[in-house]
């Protein structure tokens, strides 16, 4: 926890309501998203009881199983689930955009993607088990399932893989994107209890936060977010609905014993409905920020690239990574990591304002510049502008050091001198290099003014080639050597736990 979201959270604690910390949405929030709250039986990993899914806030879909522990009804939820999802994602397929491809090349992509949304961090691990417990299954031998089962296992194996990706929108949790930009007077821990995180920045009339959170931790009027069921639910409701299920002689009977579960578990899964709905409003409601766009863009890169490889004959995702692939994975994360945390400060002065306090970044107003200095000393001129930036920030950034201004994309600013009096404002020294234009005139606008207020960071989201690893076939042997090439087998459906 960064020092101003600790400051918040007090404030928010001493004036009865959340805080906001951030000046605009860090989040895409689609047009169209599903919304699945899923539901899966305590003592018993990944064993779905129920789910309530759908992209309109006035028609969700209820699917609910009647014994949690039969496989068979446990893969007749999930084909119900898949005809749902998968017609969902089919919706996103249809209009297209061309996009550069570098070089005066284009390319297609998908024009949206799609987003499931799921209550806090547990549905996102709800989503990646059960893509792990479908995608190797079969319609046909032994143990055969639905045909889009094992393709719905595929699709949510992607989306939870891709929710690891900073940034990423696809498979978002709602508390997640709520703390994101507001601050509780609870702990993070608390803020996993969507319904007492939105006690805090929307409380009910009459209520405070802490009323509205208090009032929260009441499982008969707000049911868990899922997916783990109340215990005192669980013992002395679920336990009693499934054995009189179970115990039902006869077609009418179990009818009846079915709905009955049907409308109890229900009552568990529509509060926190309500609540899902209300949460995408507060997030629709704040500015997006310059970059959210742009890491849109990048997950309908993902989605149309995942849906041409599964078009393609694509295997499904293996159980581990192979060496080469993995480094390359944590490559990429570490790397998407930095850029999003660049994006989000570039995009918002609050989230800037961290890296100020720590002297990663400063800002203050130009007071000299030299917008048409030329470096000479090489075999060639150069344009070299110099300004000079006074700052009442910590300005621990040494010499020769490269920064950044977010507004000025491609350029560098190299720390030249820093001088800093006791008591007194810092003077910065940068030297500008690139984003000005091919000639020795920087272009209008690409060189500070005096008088005009900038922020310099170390952060950077500038491209970076990537790290070079070996390619797979040349695994050493210390890693394992050369990956087996994947062919799924019946074995690889097999789960101890599903």
């Amino acid at each position: 926890m960064s020092a101003l979201t600790s400051l918040a959270r007090a404030a928010a604690r001493s004036a009865g309501r959340a805080q906001r910390i951030t000046t605009v949405a860090h989040v895409h929030v689609g047009d169209r998203p599903l919304v699945f709250i899923p539901l899966a039986m305590a003592g018993e990993a990944n064993a779905p009881l129920a789910a309530l899914v759908g992209e309109d806030p006035s028609a969700p879909r209820l699917l609910v199983v009647g014994e949690p522990r039969n496989r068979d009804e446990r893969f007749a939820f999930a084909a119900e689930l898949a005809l749902i999802v998968l017609a969902y994602l089919d919706r996103f397929r249809g209009a297209t955009e061309e996009v550069s491809a570098g070089r005066g090349e284009m390319r297609r992509r998908f024009a949206d993607a799609p987003q499931l949304l799921v209550p806090n961090p547990a549905g996102i691990s709800f989503v990646r088990l059960l893509g792990r417990s479908t995608r190797f299954r079969r319609p046909d031998g032994e143990f055969p399932v639905h045909p889009a089962v094992p393709e719905l296992g595929r699709w949510l194996s992607f989306l939870a893989e891709h929710a690891e990706q900073p940034g990423s929108c696809l498979l978002l949790a709602v508390t997640d994107a709520l703390s994101l930009h507001w601050a509780s007077g609870q702990s993070e821990i608390e803020d996993l209890n969507l319904a007492a995180l939105m006690g805090w920045i929307d409380p009910p009339p009459g209520l405070d936060g802490p009323a509205a959170a208090a009032a929260a931790e009441d499982p008969l009027t707000w049911p868990p977010a899922g997916p783990a069921t109340d215990p005192g639910f669980d013992n002395e409701v679920l336990a009693a609905l499934l054995e009189a299920r179970a115990r039902a002689a006869g077609e009418t009977a179990r009818r009846r014993a079915h709905a009955e579960l049907e409308r109890v578990v229900a009552g568990q899964l529509e509060p926190t409905w309500e609540l899902m709905w209300r949460a995408v409003g507060l997030l629709r409601s704040l500015p997006a920020g310059r970059h959210v766009q742009r890491r849109w863009d990048a997950d309908k890169d993902a989605f149309t690239e995942y849906d041409d490889y599964l078009r393609n004959g694509g295997v499904p995702q293996p159980r581990r990574d192979a060496a080469v692939a993995a480094a390359r994975r944590l490559t990429r994360l570490e790397r998407a990591q930095a850029v999003y945390a660049a994006q989000r400060a570039f995009d918002d002065p609050l989230v800037m304002a961290e890296y100020r306090m720590s002297g990663e970044s400063f800002a203050g107003a130009v007071v000299a510049a030299e917008p048409g200095r030329v470096d000479s000393s090489g075999p060639r001129r150069r344009l070299r502008p110099r300004i000079t930036v006074q700052t009442a920030d910590p300005a621990l950034i040494e010499p020769g050091t490269v920064l950044s201004d977010g507004s000025r994309a491609g350029q560098g600013a190299r720390v030249v001198s820093v001088v800093a009096a006791a008591g007194e404002p810092s003077r910065v020294v940068l030297e500008l290099a690139g984003g000005m234009g091919r000639s020795l005139v920087a272009s209008p606008g690409s060189v500070p003014m005096v008088g005009e207020w900038v922020c310099y960071s170390t952060l950077t989201d500038d491209y970076q080639p990537p790290a070079e690893f070996p390619p797979a076939a040349e695994t050493p042997w210390t890693h394992g050597g050369p990956p087996v090439l994947l062919v799924p087998a019946d074995e690889d459906a097999v789960e101890e736990w599903s």
